[in-house]
């Protein structure tokens, strides 16, 4: 029997009211629906310094390190992407940063592109505007697949997202929940695809 694939969920914001919090609670639901073992990451549970690697070079913050292992435990990702001046927030840039450093002289963590490489990314962003944040996953693609990520050929951006949600945080457009479980099955299914036994 096959064990299920190990599916990470997270959101670029850490505010309390956030759209793209918010789909990724729809999105790691939808997971665990598919089979998946879901991790849902809040990234204000590993806070970070900006990165600098002055910074750096007195010592890795523990929670880089503890989102490099991670990041590296799952082979499938799906990335909620809020979209601030038309492209990605400093949130999410700085946390790729400091999980792409390399560790100099660790022999796990030497390596920047580790906890990148091969994974299988789902990308999702919710805006109030009317493309739903879509300029911000056409900036972070380029950006992931540089790390050596796969992409699913499927991305959405749900638009006027102040009003796609009930009071429970479910969408109330079964479209839009067709379409989000469609990016987060491409991102399980072709994972469990490349990671199976030869």
């Amino acid at each position: 029997m096959t064990p299920p694939t190990p599916l990470l969920v997270f959101a670029g914001s850490t505010r309390a009211q956030s759209h793209n919090r918010k789909l990724a609670q729809v999105a790691a639901d939808l997971g665990r629906a598919a089979g998946a073992q879901v991790t849902l990451l809040e990234l204000a549970d590993h806070e970070l310094p900006l990165y600098n690697a002055d910074l750096e070079a007195r010592g890795t913050p523990e929670a880089a390190r503890r989102l490099k292992a991670i990041f590296h435990a799952h082979p499938a990702w799906v990335i909620c992407s809020p979209e601030y001046n038309g492209s990605y927030t400093g949130l999410l840039k700085n946390t790729i940063d400091w999980v792409s450093s390399p560790i100099k002289g660790d022999p796990e963590w030497s390596s920047g592109t580790k906890p990148f490489a091969g994974k299988v990314v789902g990308l999702l962003s919710a805006s109030p505007g009317a493309l739903g944040g879509l300029r911000s996953l056409s900036h972070l693609s380029p950006l992931l697949l540089n790390l050596q990520c796969w992409l699913t050929p499927k991305q959405y951006a749900l638009s006027k997202a102040g009003e796609a949600f009930d009071d429970q945080g479910r969408l109330i457009s079964g479209l839009a929940q067709a379409a989000v479980q469609g990016v987060v099955e491409q991102a399980i299914h072709a994972a469990r695809k490349l990671n199976a036994p030869d």
